[in-house]
């Protein structure tokens, strides 16, 4: 049971390959409601019919979205997420790690942040 196919695949030939799948096993695909049957023409013919309008949609979806993204982008609406450390956080996170005193691992439990963003803040530092 699916209650849209949309829900069943991303692309009508990935649609078509797990109906395949599915009538070889002997299982009946419940597509909203209505059984698809591979044996009847104008069964397959709806399945591809709403496979196609299923993928169609979810590609207009996909264009809104990049459009929309490269929109806010632009108005620098869209920033991203808020760095963890201040400007001069990172710095005196960089000499420190200079020095040799600390290891990465102290250093991000001195901060309250992850090794990943010390490693982060150390690349940023050499690149400056």
């Amino acid at each position: 049971m699916v209650t849209k196919l949309d829900r069943l695949a991303r692309s009508l030939r990935d649609a078509t390959d797990i109906a395949d799948e599915l009538t070889k096993k002997g299982v009946a695909l419940n597509l909203g409601g209505a059984v698809y049957d591979p044996t009847n023409p104008v069964g397959r013919l709806l399945f591809n019919i709403l496979g196609m309008v299923a993928e169609f949609e979810a590609d207009l979806i996909r264009a809104r979205t990049r459009e929309g993204m490269a929109i806010a982008k632009a108005a620098g609406k869209l920033r991203g997420r808020k760095p963890k450390l201040t400007a001069s956080q990172e710095k005196h996170l960089v000499q420190l790690y200079r020095t040799g005193a600390h290891t990465t691992s102290e250093i991000a439990e001195l901060f309250g942040v992850a090794r990943s963003t010390v490693y982060r803040a150390i690349q940023r530092g050499e690149q400056s």
